[in-house]
């Protein structure tokens, strides 16, 4: 399915409509190779389409609605990207001096581990583990 059909199901679900500019949010994100801060994506849309206060609205509304998923970085900008079932399974590399936020996939090696480790958490605590997100830090090449 359509990454916007699914974004107005999910909207509908919550009574709450798909506007030209939550549909700007989402083609600008699904554009990006990576999460993105409010400027970002407000550059990522046609001028004009969308102004920075309605921007932050909107962004809570698709939040709300499980479409986006914010995303906390190394700096004091959050960052905003298709949530995990829209955009595919996906970890992340931020840059301790810059901010910058990457998206990576990891090796079917690395997520049977990762599986693993969550199994023997869960075991051990009792916790359901339902999924998992890994952020490695460091510095990204424009900042080594």
């Amino acid at each position: 399915m359509d990454v916007h059909d699914e974004a107005a199901i999910r909207l509908a679900a919550l009574d709450q409509r798909y506007t030209p500019g939550r549909r700007a949010i989402v083609g600008a994100l699904a554009a990006s190779e990576r999460p993105l801060t409010v400027p970002e994506i407000l550059a990522g849309t046609e001028r004009g389409a969308l102004p920075q206060s309605s921007a932050y609205r909107n962004l809570a509304v698709l939040v709300d609605a499980s479409v986006v998923h914010r995303l906390a970085g190394n700096d004091e900008f959050a960052r905003y990207e298709l949530t995990e079932d829209l955009a595919g399974h996906h970890h992340h590399l931020l840059c301790a001096d810059c901010g910058t936020v990457a998206d990576v996939s990891a090796s079917p090696r690395l997520e049977r581990a990762l599986a693993e480790a969550a199994r023997l958490a869960a075991e051990e605590s009792g916790f359901e583990v339902t999924g998992h997100r890994i952020d490695l830090l460091g510095r990204c090449a424009d900042c080594k």
